[in-house]
């Protein structure tokens, strides 16, 4: 699966190119988190690499082949959840896959335990409250055990003690192995989770580097714009 190429991605609904020319290679490790304005394309981007659109041109390439391997999830800012309870939502997840009735149970009920839902395995997910749905879309996707995970803003509309519980769990995911591909308007959370930057902005990436350069010495005139636009001080950066 990886590295991951991007060369020369487009998307132009309606004769608008929200993404243009965006080129980006990425390894199999750790935490990269996209940054960047609204409407500059980060959420597009994490739906092309899971398949859900098609880009207009471009290519993506998953250690030169043209489609991942198959292990790759997706967990959106509002989860889509199974009016079924908490535990057949992670179970069901896991159906496609070849693996015995008694490994499928498990797994399910040690990513339950693991996000700390085991006690609200039998309640319906739909009962469950902002953070608690975020954590079982977390459990879901992590029980698929896979190489790369895709986040769309997973703590936008969490209080901290729900942000500081799902951040936990992402560390855990990437302790275990799986990439971390993630957008969010968080600059703190930028902070604490990512390894490393991308930054995007008029439809390609500005900066790819890493976190801790990128926040001390931003290089193009569009992030050091953003990040001052962004936090509630200005920032002097690192010359």
């Amino acid at each position: 699966m990886f590295p991951l190429n991007i060369a020369g991605l487009r998307f132009v609904p309606n004769g608008r190119a929200v993404l243009d020319g965006l080129d980006l290679e990425l390894s199999g490790e750790g935490i990269s988190v996209i940054l960047g304005p609204n409407g500059t394309g980060k959420t597009l981007l994490l739906r092309l690499l899971a398949g859900l659109l098609p880009p207009t041109a471009g290519s993506i390439s998953w250690a030169g082949a043209p489609h991942p391997d198959g292990r790759l999830a997706m967990v959106f800012q509002q989860p889509m959840l199974l009016r079924l309870s908490v535990y057949t939502n992670v179970e069901f997840a896991l159906w496609p896959q070849a693996i015995s009735t008694t490994e499928r149970r498990t797994r399910t009920r040690e990513m339950l335990e693991r996000v700390g839902l085991a006690h609200r395995a039998g309640d319906c997910a739909r009962l469950l409250s902002g953070g608690e749905r975020q954590r079982l879309a977390l459990a879901r996707a992590w029980a698929m055990r896979p190489r790369l995970l895709l986040l769309d803003e997973p703590t936008a509309a969490l209080d901290p003690s729900a942000t500081e519980a799902v951040e936990r769990i992402i560390r855990e995911i990437r302790t275990e192995g799986a990439k971390v591909l993630m957008t969010t308007h968080n600059l703190g959370q930028a902070t604490r989770l990512a390894d490393d930057i991308v930054f995007l902005a008029d439809g390609r990436v500005q900066e790819h580097v890493a976190a801790q350069r990128f926040f001390a010495h931003p290089q193009s005139p569009a992030a050091r714009a953003f990040l001052q636009g962004e936090l509630p001080w200005r920032m002097a950066f690192d010359r």
